[in-house]
């Protein structure tokens, strides 16, 4: 019998049972949430096999969503260049960071100062922007200039929202990585001393609405993404199981930075859909516990 409240025992079961979290939701796969940028494209350029590799996925029949936080361009540009590139998927399939801060200043009843490039202005049509009560900063490369950040700080010093939709340091570019909206978020939270809200990855609510329009529960899902903190670590914070790929952003050793770690590393997203649909397999066949039992069976 453990001693009731001893911290380092009870701290050490509750990391026992965080560990064992992922394997226990493995034994119903009920849907996968799939990243987009550096999982499946970089840019104006695939991932070699991803194309084939979503659709392998839904052959199998389980229930997608494609979870993103690029706020760079609006929904329709994003789709186009997807379709363009050669993937099969629908407007309604997309649950973007952006769409998530919208409807948070439709709910709040705010009018942003909007830091976002003129490609995605198009998803927050009709908002209004008149007399700024909040500030939403998005990836502005435009916008990030002293001017329009000084204008920022001082509507949130006058007591304007900060809303970021989403703190990413960095992302992958064709040429390297860049900066994220992340580090100007950041700067404005030094400067005016307030805490940004942040809306999508890696936040657990962003999570759980794309499961909700799925029907499904955390414990039932799979994240597969690059970012090892807002895909898949923010995703097992949410109670869904993380699959990360060494694409996109993905930087050598990052598998070790969060705990508990991945519960799936694969090089790239084919590898991470084979791996899902073996599981699936297993799941099928009523031998995921007996899987999950063998040493190096998730390695």
């Amino acid at each position: 019998m453990h001693a009731t409240g001893d911290p380092f025992r009870l701290g050490l079961e509750f990391f026992s049972a965080r560990k064992d979290v992922s394997h226990a939701m493995m034994r119903q796969i009920k849907a996968v949430l799939i990243d987009l940028s550096g999982t499946l494209h970089i840019d104006n350029t695939k991932i070699p096999g991803a194309v084939e590799a979503l659709e392998k996925l839904r052959a199998c029949g389980v229930p997608l969503r494609f979870v993103t936080n690029t706020t760079k361009e609006s929904l329709s540009v994003l789709h186009g260049r997807l379709t363009a590139l050669g993937f099969r998927l629908e407007r309604r399939e997309v649950f973007s960071s952006l769409a998530a801060a919208r409807r948070l200043v439709e709910r709040r009843q705010l009018r942003p100062l909007l830091l976002l490039q003129p490609e995605a202005l198009e998803d927050f049509d009709g908002v209004n922007t008149e007399k700024p009560d909040a500030v939403l900063v998005g990836l502005a490369p435009d916008k990030f200039n002293y001017e329009t950040l000084t204008e920022a700080f001082r509507l949130v010093l006058d007591g304007a929202a900060l809303i970021a939709v989403h703190k990413a340091r960095y992302y992958r570019r064709p040429d390297g990585l860049a900066l994220g909206p992340g580090p100007f978020v950041a700067a404005l939270e030094y400067a005016t001393g307030r805490r940004a809200e942040a809306v999508g990855k890696p936040e657990c609510e962003f999570f759980h609405s794309a499961l909700a329009e799925l029907g499904c529960r955390p414990e039932e899902a799979v994240m597969i993404g690059d970012d090892v903190q807002q895909d898949v670590g923010g995703a097992q914070e949410a109670g869904l199981a993380g699959l990360l790929v060494r694409t996109g952003k993905y930087r050598p050793g990052d598998e070790a930075t969060i705990s508990p770690p991945p519960w799936h590393v694969a090089d790239a997203f084919p590898e991470a859909v084979e791996h899902v649909l073996r599981q699936l397999e297993l799941q099928r066949s009523g031998s995921v516990e007996r899987a999950e039992g063998r040493p190096g069976a998730d390695q």
